[in-house]
């Protein structure tokens, strides 16, 4: 007999009520947004002395505006019993005997539960931090159903939330439901910095918050700036500030003399606020104008430099302009933060877990199982790269040094850093002459000491005062050689990046090269022909605080040079990790690109298996080089699925237009969603590139290429899902 959901993921539990008690004593941990919603079911049997069974799964998406809408979809559960069971055996088959919802309320920090006993009735309360019940009010249910939209709409594409038995619903399914998501976030906008907001912003504002992200994301995935600009030019009378927002929607709709306008009056009444002169800056750098951009980004850092994205802005622009040197030591005063994990709570591990698959997607002959066994296997120097565990302000630091490096080239960053920050070796030269000379100058006190002393008093008294002296000047050295070593070795936030190094052999021996696979038909070229790693002649970075290792520098040290440090800046040891980071990124990189050349020269295939083109693929992107990146995607998805692969081409083939492809890729990812719970339309990836190309080229276009494609009229239905949006939405381009 089934005692399973038909196509819902459940997690069974070992005791009863287990998974409700973890999230109890979880609540007092969360500091954002929240955790998924919880949906937790008890099934018994009709037949005496079988036990009773709890189960549970993750959703999101659905309306927790009050207890009766989370109490439906508890019932509607009830409906989803598997229907594999023996007709003569009704009488002892399983059903739902209750059921609990629990939908964290991200404002007030407390869990909103509803209880329903079928057949019976509903009963709903919340539970705060210490496990206590209380009565819910409506302000309560109104913040739950906010916080669980924002989490629906945050949470739909987050890369970083992987979460298995995870269902998705769509959180707004008509106008009515985004009328009343307005009339929500209308009421609770200024508590919005309540929920925190993105990891690279350190305090979150009445501007930067998850709840603007949220609306900013729901509104501008669709291109449809109409109701945001309406929603913001209300709270823009009550607080100037929130005209940074609105004029970013004016922006997106194409209105820029109106944005400008806003910005101009709004920077009168707030004139330090960073969030109006970012969307001036981004306005300005939109238009070539970078000198105009530059004063402003640096107004806006002399206004908030605790905050990471003025001194980002200013790094960006300072690129722009071609300033290298500049750009590289503001991205050096860049305050760093810790990167925080997404709310989530820890649950025992479940008795038994069952994640069926749709029947209509199994049979359509679209869906494509991750690939097992040698598609799966990489090179273990292309697994080991430290740059994909970078988070939070350490990624986006990146982003711009990789910029920087794809403007200039990595041989002038290395002189452009050497120009600007104290290296290594010229601390050593610089420190060995300052303790000659000390050492010099005491030897000369010490022998006048003597001297006169022995003039004085008796030889042994003399003979006791040197030591002493000596002592004494010994003591400063060492002090000053503290002084000196704390500087050189200031930094900030570094040891979160510094461990994501730990597994990287960063020695110059280290110059294994990336292995062909061995998949090639062909034969290997003789030994002498193989590029090695070295052939790239990429120079290596000298990292802060490394001992020397050659003579030749210890030579140096002893020339007389005239050395100053006052225009020179000691780099962040997080930034020299990040130029590590980078070299393993070029090595790898120049030398893939070497060997591929190669190999085409001597008209050899050039392979890799699927894990390794899908590695090398993210590689190239974080290098800004796109063709490469589409190319190593491809040849990924020859050899295995990959939803990574189809999503970064999905946004390269719709950024140029190539709709028969874009929409290729549309399906692939929205039968793999569908597998895995993922039943949201929007917002979404999929969505957000596919109405790209929905204004472009009109959604009559885009309907009749997916009826050519012939396609199983079940994967058709979904497909169908993301036109019907923008009909319903008017999504720019439905039209046409």
């Amino acid at each position: 007999m089934a005692d399973t959901l038909k196509d819902i993921p459940e997690f069974f539990e070992t005791e009863l009520g287990e998974s409700i008690i973890a999230r109890t004593d979880a609540l007092g941990t969360f500091r954002e947004l929240g955790p998924p919603d919880l949906c937790h079911i008890i099934k018994t049997n009709a037949k005496p002395g079988v036990r009773e069974i709890g189960s549970y799964h993750y959703v999101s998406g659905v309306d927790a505006s009050s207890s009766a809408t989370l109490a439906a979809y508890l019932n509607s559960l009830t409906y989803s019993m598997d229907e594999n069971q023996s007709w003569f055996t009704k009488s002892n088959a399983w059903r739902i005997r209750s059921g609990i919802y629990c939908c964290f309320n991200a404002f007030s920090r407390v869990d909103v539960r509803v209880e329903v006993k079928i057949p019976g009735g509903v009963e709903s309360y919340y539970v705060d931090v210490r496990g206590e019940r209380h009565e819910a009010t409506s302000s309560i249910w109104q913040e739950t159903y906010l916080s669980a939209v924002l989490r629906a709409i945050l949470y739909s594409d987050d890369s970083y939330y992987r979460l298995a038995g995870y269902r998705k619903v769509d959180p707004i399914t008509s106008l009515t439901a985004e009328q009343k998501f307005l009339e929500a976030v209308e009421s609770l906008f200024f508590k919005g910095w309540q929920l925190g907001s993105k990891p690279e912003i350190q305090t979150a504002t009445v501007v930067h918050n998850h709840l603007t992200s949220g609306v900013m994301k729901y509104f501008s995935d669709s291109f449809r700036y109409g109701p945001a600009i309406e929603l913001f030019e209300k709270l823009q009378k009550k607080d100037p500030e929130i005209g940074a927002l609105l004029a970013e929607a004016y922006i997106g709709q194409n209105e820029e003399i109106k944005a400008v306008q806003i910005l101009y009056e709004d920077l009168k009444l707030v004139p330090m606020s960073y969030s109006l002169l970012h969307v001036q800056v981004d306005f300005l750098r939109s238009k070539g104008e970078y000198e105009m951009a530059l004063k402003l980004a640096k107004f806006a850092v002399n206004t908030t430099p605790s905050e990471f994205m003025t001194w980002a802005k200013l790094t960006d622009v300072y690129i722009d302009l071609g300033d290298y040197q500049s750009a590289l030591l503001t991205l050096n005063s860049c305050p760093m933060f810790t990167y925080s994990e997404r709310d989530m709570h820890r649950m025992p591990a479940p008795a038994k877990t069952h994640l069926p698959i749709k029947t209509e997607i199994a049979s359509s002959g679209v869906m494509e199982e991750d690939t097992v066994g040698r598609e799966n296997e990489a090179d273990p120097n292309l697994l080991r790269l430290p740059a994909p565990a970078l988070h939070g302000t350490f990624a986006k630091a990146y982003a711009l040094l990789t910029r920087l490096a794809t403007r200039i080239g990595w041989d002038d960053l290395l002189k452009c850093r050497s120009h600007v920050f104290v290296m290594e070796e010229e601390y050593r030269m610089q420190k060995a002459k300052e303790e000659e000379r000390k050492t010099s100058f005491s030897h000369s006190s010490i022998h006048q000491a003597t001297t006169t002393t022995a003039n004085d008093t008796s030889d042994e008294t003399s003979a006791t005062t040197a030591p002493q002296q000596n002592g004494e000047q010994q003591n400063d050295e060492k002090n000053e050689e503290t002084t000196n070593s704390s500087e050189i070795k200031e930094s900030t936030n570094d040891d979160e990046l510094a461990e994501k190094l730990e597994d990287v052999n960063l020695d110059e021996e280290d110059n294994t090269p990336l292995k062909a696979s061995d998949t090639t038909t062909s034969p290997p070229p003789a030994a002498a022909d193989v590029p090695k790693m070295e052939d790239t002649s990429l120079e290596r970075p000298r990292q802060a605080a490394e001992d020397p290792k050659s003579d030749d520098k210890e030579a140096r040290v002893k020339e007389d040079v005239n050395f100053s440090f006052g225009n020179k800046r000691l780099c962040e040891r997080w930034l020299d990790n990040l130029f590590m980071v980078l070299y393993e990124d070029l090595r790898i990189y120049t030398f893939w690109r070497t060997e591929a050349a190669h190999y085409r020269a001597q008209q050899m295939p050039y392979r890799k298996t699927g894990t390794e083109w899908e590695l090398l693929g993210d590689l190239a992107l974080r290098l800004w080089h796109e063709d490469e990146a589409k190319e190593a995607f491809e040849q990924c998805l020859d050899y295995k699925f990959s939803a990574k692969a189809w999503i970064k081409l999905l946004e390269i083939y719709a950024k140029g237009g190539n709709v028969e492809r874009a929409l290729l890729a549309a399906v692939k990812l929205t039968v793999y969603h569908e597998r895995w719970y993922h039943e949201i339309v929007y917002p979404t990836e999929i969505a957000c590139n596919l109405n790209k190309l929905i204004r472009t080229e009109g959604l009559s276009k885009m309907q009749n290429v997916l009826t050519s494609m012939n396609l199983p009229q079940a994967v058709q239905k979904l497909m169908r899902r993301y036109f019907d949006y923008g009909e319903l939405f008017k999504v720019e381009g439905y039209e046409l």
